[in-house]
């Protein structure tokens, strides 16, 4: 029977794991500076995941599964591989945005091939280094397993022409959740075209957090979520973000929360935003 664990892991508890067998720390991280930062200092043991070439399969046209899709079954299996992970790998997973950055991409990916233990640090990097967690500089080696044996994605996925099937439609519903501003249209900072999917609510990923980082309590994350879910099935419910990372936050949030895990929809705005869809702006829907 397999073990239920919660899908965050308190830095206090992880101290307590330091050096168990089949314990891997993973720092998941994107940005012109991620691997500079890891290789100056880091969770001890911790190796390093890089999302682009990692955790995604980005295409010549980013038209084609926006910016950061999935990578093959296949790829991700040698990734688990050469990184030394197994079915019987104990994985925490950790990046320096409250799980925002990558972190929680990995966790779904792991979790979406059926793999049993897998947790993302609460708090990140800083809150295990405010408790005194070891920090170092070496580089870590993996050390590669046997092949990972992976079938399919399992949790629920949608696609671009699913959500635009379902965005309108009273018995669905699509999640953004990007910032507000990005969400109205204000401003886009990353993809060619300001606005949002018609139809989708916004309901920002950091609102998963508390003052301090940290996500919220269990309990207030279902009362929030069931608010929002109402009478809605998990598979009429969709998220997404600006390129399939940060909405995996809220699938996390959601998953924390004790409630059935939505589908995601990977390429998100950044795919919708370069296939000449209808645009939703706050001003033109005032």
């Amino acid at each position: 029977m397999t073990e239920h664990i919660s899908p965050i892991i308190q830095a206090t508890e992880l101290i307590t794991l330091t050096g168990t067998n089949n314990l891997v720390i993973v720092e998941a991280s994107n940005g012109k500076n991620a691997k500079d930062n890891y290789e100056k200092k880091h969770l001890a043991g911790a190796l390093f995941m890089e999302l682009n070439t990692q955790l995604a399969d980005i295409k010549e046209d980013l038209s084609n599964g926006g910016r950061h899709p999935l990578p093959t079954i296949e790829k991700f299996a040698k990734t688990l591989s050469s990184f030394g992970i197994s079915t019987n790998s104990h994985v925490v997973v950790y990046d320096h945005n409250n799980g925002s950055n990558a972190a929680a991409r990995f966790w779904w990916m792991l979790k979406s091939v059926g793999h049993p233990k897998v947790q993302v640090l609460n708090g990140g990097f800083q809150a295990a280094e405010k408790i005194g967690f070891p920090i170092n500089a070496t580089i870590e080696m993996p050390k590669p397993t046997a092949p990972y044996q992976i079938e399919n994605w399992r949790l629920p996925l949608a696609d671009m022409a699913e959500v635009e099937k379902v965005s309108q439609d009273k018995d669905h519903i699509v999640i953004d959740v990007r910032d507000e501003d990005r969400y109205n249209g204000d401003i886009e900072p990353i993809d060619p075209i300001a606005g949002h999917i018609p139809g989708a609510i916004n309901v920002p990923f950091m609102e998963n957090l508390d003052k301090d980082g940290l996500f919220l309590q269990p309990a207030a994350l279902k009362m929030k979520y069931e608010k929002i879910f109402g009478d809605i099935k998990n598979t009429h419910i969709i998220v997404h973000c600006g390129s399939g990372v940060t909405a995996c936050h809220s699938l996390l949030a959601i998953a924390y929360a004790g409630l059935d895990i939505p589908k995601l929809y990977v390429g998100s705005w950044s795919e919708w935003s370069r296939n000449h869809k209808t645009i939703a702006t706050k001003k033109n829907e005032d």
